[in-house]
């Protein structure tokens, strides 16, 4: 079920993100307001799109969630395989996307007084760009 649910959810998520969904929706708009006249701008007539959109709306929810829990996942799994494969990396970090928000403002916090540590400064997170660009230079 899973699988099959995630190809779904790929290909739609593909279509919807191309030019031509977005045409298609400007037009079906466009064909929804020109037919106004015809139905005298009723109730019925403005109740089509509403819930139409709204069911679309809905739907397209779940879809960008699934996708982006997805691409979370996959981008997290890399950078775990990255810390566990560098020596000098620290593995402790691998997982603490698990963590409260707390946890990890405080290992945060901790890395960049860390930083600011390595360069005789406050370790702000303005200090750790600074340090960051004078390697580039």
């Amino acid at each position: 079920m899973d699988r099959l649910f995630t190809r779904i959810a790929t290909a739609i998520s593909t279509a919807a993100g191309q030019p031509q969904a977005f045409v298609v929706a400007l037009l079906v708009i466009l064909g929804w307001a020109a037919s106004g006249p015809l139905f005298d701008y009723s109730d019925t007539w403005q109740l089509i799109l509403n819930t139409g959109s709204s069911i679309i709306t809905l739907l397209m929810v779940f879809l960008i969630q699934n996708s982006q829990n997805r691409d979370a996942a996959a981008m997290q799994a890399k950078l775990d395989e990255l810390l566990r494969s560098i020596h000098e990396a620290r593995a402790e970090f691998i997982g603490i996307e698990h963590l409260t928000d707390e946890e990890i403002k405080t290992i945060r916090s901790a890395l960049e007084r860390e930083v600011g540590a390595d360069e005789g400064k406050s370790g702000t997170a303005d200090d750790s760009v600074e340090q960051l660009i004078g390697r580039l230079k």
